[in-house]
């Protein structure tokens, strides 16, 4: 139960009718601007929780202290 290519053919072009091309344009650039925070955020998640990671790792755990 997909979208077929005329379905979002035609959604497009409702769009473009109700938006015009200007604004479509816009509505283009602020997702994409929000799709890369979007990446830069779970990117730098990542390299923080493997920074912890790599510090865990380097504290040597003394096994006399019980």
């Amino acid at each position: 139960m997909g979208i077929s290519i005329w379905q979002l053919l035609i959604v497009l072009v409702i769009l473009l009718l109700v938006f015009g091309p200007s604004r479509i344009e816009g509505i283009g650039k602020s997702l994409g601007k929000a799709v890369k925070g979007f990446k830069e955020g779970t990117n730098q998640g990542e390299k923080s929780v493997a920074k912890e990671d790599d510090v865990k790792r380097e504290i040597p755990k003394d096994s006399s202290e019980s």
